[in-house]
């Protein structure tokens, strides 16, 4: 069974209940202070390092407040508790607009935390059994996300029309005739054990001690890709001096870099070096 989009995409990026700080200084679009909502990781350490290093050659006044919730700092940025968010992609921005009534915008990506195949018994997610069962998430978004992935290496074939909410239901063509299992994100890497394949988001590999960069069998890449990590502004901020600063930060070679470095491809910067 699948659940509500929402919480279950929150989860796919970290776990979450509450808010460090309340409040923006500035104001959507006044003052020369940016307050800017992420969650620690690794959204926040990507903004401190900003902070610390670069913002102030740009002439910008950068503070980040760390949230523990996934809901937060949407509805925060939404009423001008915050000038900007990042944390999130830009499906769950969408949900959340349409759940919400919302008007949020993304200004740039920044990074991905890649979705991968995992398997202890296979290295190539084309040589998998007839038959063979493979579980993947059980909520909307992160299911589809799943299915695309394996479309993406011919593993199975989706309907024209399968948007980013992919189901089984939309697979046209299935030729090793693979079971799929739906599971809690979460119990996903525990499941290996039992199935020939698994596909587990970024955090929930990370939290089992997978290392995405050599143990998954098949990666998402930046390329094209819709669920990279979004800068987001509340609609009609996009040409904010500061946030045009902060954008450009983000996705300078210095903060690719930095990605690079710190998260040996555990995260993927949209802007290398």
């Amino acid at each position: 069974m699948r659940k509500s989009a929402i919480p279950a995409v929150a989860a796919a990026a970290g776990l979450a209940i509450g808010l460090t700080g309340c409040g923006a200084g500035s104001g959507s679009g006044g003052g020369d202070k940016l307050v800017v909502g992420a969650t620690a990781v690794p959204a926040g350490e990507v903004l401190t390092y900003i902070q610390k290093n670069l913002a102030k050659k740009k002439g910008l006044d950068l503070e980040v407040r760390e949230f523990t919730d996934y809901v937060l700092p949407n509805t925060s940025l939404q009423e001008g508790a915050l000038d900007a968010n990042l944390y999130q992609h830009e499906p769950f921005l969408e949900d959340f607009n349409k759940s919400k009534k919302a008007d949020l915008v993304p200004v740039t990506g920044v990074y991905l935390p890649p979705m991968g195949v995992y398997a202890k018994q296979r290295k190539d997610v084309t040589k998998l059994p007839a038959g063979a069962t493979v579980a993947v998430p059980n909520d909307t978004t992160n299911e589809g996300r799943a299915l695309q992935l394996l479309a993406s290496k011919g593993v199975i074939e989706l309907k024209k029309d399968a948007g980013p909410n992919a189901s089984p239901a939309d697979i046209a063509a299935n030729p090793k005739k693979l079971v799929f299992k739906e599971l809690d994100p979460a119990q996903l890497p525990r499941s290996l054990d039992d199935v020939a394949a698994a596909v587990i988001n970024n955090n929930y590999a990370l939290d089992a001690g997978l290392s995405p960069k050599k143990d998954a069998i098949l990666l998402e890449t930046v390329k094209n890709n819709p669920y990279v990590n979004v800068l987001a502004v509340k609609k009609g901020d996009e040409a904010d001096p500061r946030v045009k600063k902060l954008a450009e930060l983000l996705t300078s070679p210095e903060v690719g870099k930095f990605i690079e470095d710190k998260y040996k491809g555990s995260v993927l910067p949209v802007t290398g070096t």
